[in-house]
């Protein structure tokens, strides 16, 4: 049989596998009975007879079918992809375990390789990484029609190996070279202490299966809270189940998040509950543009209740939900299923949170000598020493805690905030 011949024959086949692909897992022909699917089939496997008969090179149907699915996700949105069976490994890896790597959450924006949120504490938020940079090369490479599969699999690598990826950023001209040596990528999700006597400090770094959890038990640890500060910036999302959970933690009823898709399995609605919550002390809620997908449905809900002060800058703006479908041969899509809504029905699809107070990060000006010029009592010699107690019983400020809330104005912010609404209410009542 000739060669031709046998392709054709493997052009059908392929035709109809897809064809009754689509009638069994999308339903795309019952939910549009005038689709022109067959016509476009037939396309496909013209194309894929004349690649595969003319073409310079000998090209497997593997590679030529992989291509094809990668082009059709590649025209839904920026957070939908097939994933090869390496591909679906790596991103297992990295929702699960610890990996060598930079530390950065990407995503495609107007179809270049975009930074949503650097990790706190990684190699890339050390080297100033900020969200919004466009990683134009890796290692010399122009990462235009690049996977994000593509770019993740580059920036990989063994810890103590350096990369050079090139940034453009808005407040630059020209792009620049950042090199920036690999290390072992290890995601705590909660982190609390006590700021000062009564106030707590929460930062989340991303939501995964044990953060509600984590953040429950902290709490459980912080009795008499006179204020919270619940840290959201540079959080690039994660779970949505953990998100409402989170949420759920603060609010006693009404709804936390709403979603909507084009099935009915997608479209659902999450409501809170009035046992375990935590209530009593106002909140803050910081953000800013790293703040994303499953942080913002937590800053969202918690603001439509006005359960809380959101302080920072504008989030990130993703509020679409994706889910992974994994596939016979080890491969999967990650595919958009649906779009989720605020308590208030809002979407802030490429909108992102905006803040209640709208406040900027700036470095703090650097301290002059003796507090500002003023000579006080304690720079006295021989001056005498406090007696009794000058902080609240039980709880210990460290100097960590000191030197976050000298060198984050943000922070030092949402906790002036907070001592604001104590005094205040304290006048209330005495009045």
């Amino acid at each position: 049989m000739k060669r031709y011949q046998i392709i054709s024959i493997i052009a059908v086949i392929l035709s109809f596998s897809i064809a009754l692909f689509i009638f069994n897992n999308t339903h795309l022909l019952r939910a549009a009975p005038n689709s022109d699917i067959y016509p476009q089939l037939e396309k496909f496997t013209d194309c894929l007879q004349i690649i595969e008969k003319d073409y310079v090179e000998k090209v497997s149907p593997k590679k030529l079918i992989e291509g094809a699915i990668k082009g059709m996700t590649s025209v839904l949105d920026p957070h939908s992809s097939y994933l090869t069976k390496e591909e679906y490994k790596e991103m297992q890896i990295s929702t699960t375990g610890s990996f060598g790597g930079l530390g950065i959450e990407i995503g495609l924006r107007d179809g270049m390789l975009t930074v949503i949120s650097p990790i706190e504490g990684t190699p890339a938020f050390k080297a100033g990484i900020k969200p919004g940079d466009k990683i134009v090369k890796i290692e010399g490479k122009p990462t235009t029609d690049m996977s994000l599969h593509e770019a993740v699999k580059l920036m990989r690598g063994p810890k103590g190996t350096k990369i050079t990826i090139t940034i453009l950023r808005k407040t630059d001209e020209k792009p620049f070279d950042v090199t920036i040596k690999r290390d072992i990528i290890h995601i705590q999700s909660v982190k609390s202490m006590f700021l000062e006597p009564g106030y707590a400090y929460i930062r989340v770094r991303n939501f995964q299966a044990d953060t509600a959890e984590s953040i429950e038990k902290a709490l459980k640890k912080m009795p008499s809270l006179s204020g919270l500060i619940l840290d959201l910036r540079y959080n690039p999302g994660g779970l949505l189940e953990q998100a409402v959970e989170v949420s759920d933690l603060f609010l006693t009823k009404g709804k936390i998040v709403y979603t909507d898709g084009r099935r009915p399995e997608e479209r659902k609605t999450f409501m809170a509950h009035a046992p375990g919550t935590f209530t009593g002390f106002p909140m803050v809620v910081l953000i800013n543009g790293g703040t994303a997908s499953a942080a913002e449905i937590v800053a969202g809900a918690l603001q439509d209740h006005k359960r809380a002060v959101i302080v920072g800058t504008r989030s990130f703006g993703k509020a679409s939900v994706q889910t992974i479908r994994p596939l016979s041969d080890g491969s999967a899509l990650k595919l958009t299923v649906a779009r989720y809504y605020t308590p208030s029905g809002r979407s802030i699809q490429a909108m992102g949170i905006e803040p209640d107070i709208n406040v900027a990060q700036i470095l703090p000006p650097k301290e002059a000598t003796q507090a500002g010029g003023f000579i006080r009592e304690k720079d006295l010699k021989h001056h005498l020493k406090p007696q009794g107690d000058v902080t609240k019983k039980g709880v210990t400020i460290n100097k960590k805690a000191e030197d976050m809330i000298k060198s984050d104005y943000q922070l030092k912010y949402s906790l002036d905030l907070l001592k604001t609404w104590e005094i205040l209410n304290a006048g209330k009542k005495a009045a």
